[in-house]
């Protein structure tokens, strides 16, 4: 059977990692048409105030399969959902999902590929981080909440590594508002209470490899506040769709 699968990464003020990034993942896409598959590599500028995505534009002429989006910012979690939207609706039945700061590691990509039939979703757990103590705080403050409201224990919610079944991914898309803060957050909770069949893989997590992290503790808890009540909204929508059952 011949797959489609999308490479896709938000952007957002990347100027310094976005080539970089880009000469590491399109020879995955490069690979995956190789065998007779389909493969796009997908980044979505979200408002830089740089010039992330002029040096898209540019990389896009020498790049076979680079695909560069823009749109007005929305945050992180809004862009990944305007991304699986995007290759949903351009045939995907794959997604894989990473960030564009240089943190994840490419060769790590294949052992999921190669087990794309026998999973649901494929996720990246990140031990031995090396992003800062803030970002493990909120790995691991996340990991509670999502307890506490979806009653799942998921090792890591959020991970920027994974690769997921579009028949699987639909489903919980259609009870997420498209601006939904912490996406992928919320898609792990729903696809572990679900029961779907997920692989965990532990990954390296490098430091981002230049510019400057755009989220602080302030904005940490200003996300984290208004995650609750996200939380809270699809929680509902997930007791309502059972009792519709």
């Amino acid at each position: 059977m011949k797959d489609t699968i999308y490479f896709v990464l938000p952007a957002y003020n990347e100027e310094e990692n976005i080539e970089d990034v880009i000469r590491q993942w399109h020879p995955v896409c490069e690979k995956i048409n190789a065998e007779g598959h389909t493969a796009q590599l997908v980044i979505a500028n979200d408002g830089s105030r740089d010039n992330t995505y002029k040096i898209l534009l540019g990389l896009q002429k020498k790049f076979r399969y680079l695909v560069a989006l823009d749109k007005p910012n929305s945050g992180h979690g809004a862009t990944v959902l305007f991304l699986y939207h995007y290759a949903i609706d351009h045939g995907a039945n794959y997604i894989f999902q990473t960030d564009s700061d240089g943190q994840t590691l490419p060769e790590e990509f294949w052992p999921m590929w190669e087990n794309r039939e026998k999973y649901d979703f494929q996720i990246g757990t990140r031990g031995g981080r090396q992003d800062g103590a803030s970002r493990v705080f909120v790995t691991k403050t996340l990991r509670l909440v999502v307890w506490q409201i979806f009653h799942v224990w998921v090792k890591d919610a959020n991970t920027p590594f994974r690769l997921m079944k579009v028949e699987k991914l639909q489903p919980i898309l259609d009870i997420m508002p498209k601006d939904y803060n912490l996406a992928n957050v919320a898609v792990s909770a729903i696809a572990v209470r679900w029961k779907y069949n997920i692989g965990w893989y532990p990954i390296t997590f490098r430091p981002r490899q230049g510019g400057v992290n755009s989220i602080n503790m302030k904005r940490i808890f200003g996300i984290g506040e208004k995650a609750l009540v996200d939380f809270h909204a699809i929680n509902k929508s997930l007791k309502k769709r059972k009792d519709e059952r």
